[in-house]
């Protein structure tokens, strides 16, 4: 079997829910929504891309949004080339979407440090506590990029 067969299986099955996937140079991304993220990585999974390999928060307070982006991977020969990326926008007051960890179940940890750093709730997640962050930490997610560091007043003079 190769790549164009499989990758065009996956687009059409893509095309089938409702989202249009764009092919760029070794990427295949696919602007998704909320309710169609989990059928989208459930198709890429069928499909072939059985590894996540990242998740991505990007904060565009101007837009009232964040993004979130998934990096998926294939382990099979035929599939290493192509990156298949997922992009979800939620609203940035409430960024709440759906976890892959039934999906890709090394997203726990992904999940996690998104949450921890970004503020976005991955519901259903079974372990979502902080990884990067202390765990007593109750700031504003030191990603968003209206997050102001405080600072301690200590000054220290180099000669």
């Amino acid at each position: 079997m190769n790549t164009g067969s499989r990758l065009e299986r996956l687009e059409k099955g893509l095309r089938d829910i409702g989202l249009e996937p764009v092919k760029a140079p070794g990427v295949l991304r696919v602007d998704a929504q909320p309710e169609s993220l989990v059928p989208a990585a459930r198709l890429a999974v069928e499909h072939g891309y059985d590894h996540l390999a990242s998740v991505e928060g990007i904060d565009w307070p101007s837009e009232g949004v964040i993004e979130v982006i998934y990096h998926a991977e294939s382990y099979d020969e035929d599939l290493r080339g192509t990156l298949l990326e997922i992009r979800v926008k939620v609203p940035r007051d409430e960024p709440r979407l759906p976890s892959l960890i039934e999906v890709w179940p090394n997203a726990l940890f992904l999940e996690r440090e998104t949450w921890d750093l970004m503020g976005v709730v991955f519901e259903g997640h079974p372990e979502l506590r902080r990884l990067l962050m202390p765990p007593d930490w109750d700031g504003p997610p030191p990603l968003r990029k209206d997050f102001k560091v405080k600072t301690e007043g200590v000054f220290v003079n180099v000669e």
